[in-house]
C-alpha cells in the first residue's frame, strides 16, 4: 500500500465536475484507491462519495492505494490535483 498527501488548490474545490475527473481517472487502475479528509474516508472510484467529502480549496487529503499499479494510480491522481482538474483557472 502506498499514500500521499495533497492538497486541494483548485478554487472550486473537489466539486461535482473535480470528483468526476477524479473518479474516472482512479477507475482506470486496478488498485484499490481511497482518499481521506476531514476524517472521513471514501472510494475514490465513487463520485457522490467524493463529494461527500465536501474538500474544499485548501483541504489537505490522503490518497491511498493498494494493488499492482498503486503508483501509477497515485501519480496520475495527483497530477489531476496539481493541475486544478484541468480547469484552467
Amino acid at each position: 500500500m502506498q499514500e500521499r498527501n495533497i492538497e486541494i488548490i483548485n478554487k472550486l474545490g473537489l466539486h461535482a465536475r473535480a470528483a468526476t475527473k477524479l473518479a474516472n481517472i482512479a477507475n482506470r487502475y486496478e488498485a484499490s484507491i481511497n482518499v481521506s479528509a476531514k476524517g472521513k474516508t471514501t472510494d475514490a472510484k465513487s463520485i457522490m462519495s467524493l463529494m461527500l467529502l465536501a474538500a474544499s480549496k485548501g483541504t489537505e487529503i490522503q490518497l491511498s492505494a493498494d494493488g499492482a499499479d498503486e503508483l501509477e494510480a497515485l501519480d496520475a491522481l495527483c497530477e489531476l490535483i496539481n493541475n486544478r482538474f484541468d480547469e484552467g483557472e
